[in-house]
């Protein structure tokens, strides 16, 4: 059976998510006190039948709208050495695998996020900056596991530009990786998947020798596409989704000049470029002509 022949199904959104713990005393302070969710529903059971499964509590806190986040409380487990000293670690993802695993929580605007960073410094807990990410602007607390938490408010709805871009991300990244593995060899860097991108998006006349820089026509990429406009040293050329900005020869972008966070500036090609990037750093990026 083809996946066209199965039927149409809907989720309803986050039922809960789950971690292990191995401080139980300081998990239920940190989400019921500090945080103030409700305590909801503890399940406390003898294994799950297998005899390496030990003794264990399953405990459940109200997040909002019928969602919960729970915690396994295993019986006499020892703690992972590789959890120690995470629950002191500044809020800033200094582990990026471990800390990709996290728990991130809707709030209303910015009032309410700044209202939380107050709640959670007045507690005396380290709180991050609050980081842009595109659509969504955020803080990041450790729980006492080490654990990442985010709460974060949304500063746009989502749209047909953003899921029309986002498929040809995914399809560059997929075809990128498969001409990697044929040769044996990993993709490292995300110019290559920008790279590839920008053939997806370039018509078969397009001019050679030059530096084309597609922007996705949403509003945390606008400023790019303005300052091009006014440039002499470049040429933008409307598009139905994505905008695109080309050049003779070598230029050069400012961060500052763009009004950007450096979260959303380390993303500025993600709608594809074609040049070789010879600079970026955290205020000024420098692409050249590919010939």
């Amino acid at each position: 059976m083809s996946a066209r022949d199965l039927p149409v199904l809907n989720l309803r959104g986050v039922d809960h998510t789950a971690r292990p713990t191995w401080k139980l005393k300081e998990t239920v302070e940190f989400y019921r006190d500090k945080l103030g969710l409700p305590l909801v529903h503890v399940i406390s059971a003898r294994g799950w039948g297998p005899a390496t499964h030990p003794d264990f509590l399953h405990f459940f806190f109200d997040s909002g709208n019928g969602s919960t986040i729970a915690f396994f409380y295993y019986l006499g487990s020892e703690q992972p050495e590789t959890l120690e000293g995470r629950v002191s670690r500044p809020p800033v993802p200094d582990d990026h695998v471990f800390d990709a695993t996290h728990t991130a929580w809707l709030v209303a605007n910015e009032e309410e996020l700044k209202a939380w960073k107050f709640r959670l410094e007045s507690q005396g807990l380290q709180v991050s900056l609050e980081t842009r990410h595109e659509v969504i602007e955020s803080i990041y607390v450790r729980d006492p596991n080490g654990y990442f938490v985010e709460f974060t408010h949304k500063l746009r709805p989502l749209g047909k530009t953003d899921a029309v871009d986002a498929a040809l991300t995914l399809q560059a990244a997929i075809e990128t990786e498969a001409d990697a593995a044929e040769k044996g060899q990993r993709v490292t860097s995300i110019d290559e998947i920008w790279a590839r991108k920008a053939q997806l998006l370039s018509r078969s006349d397009a001019k050679q020798g030059c530096v084309r820089i597609f922007v996705p026509r949403v509003e945390e990429f606008s400023t790019l596409v303005q300052l091009a406009t006014s440039r002499p040293d470049c040429r933008v050329v409307p598009g139905e989704e994505h905008d695109m900005i080309e050049a003779d020869a070598e230029i050069e972008f400012n961060r500052k000049e763009l009004r950007l966070k450096p979260a959303v500036w380390y993303g500025l090609f993600t709608g594809g470029i074609t040049g070789h990037i010879k600079r970026f750093d955290r205020d000024y990026v420098t692409i050249s002509p590919a010939y």
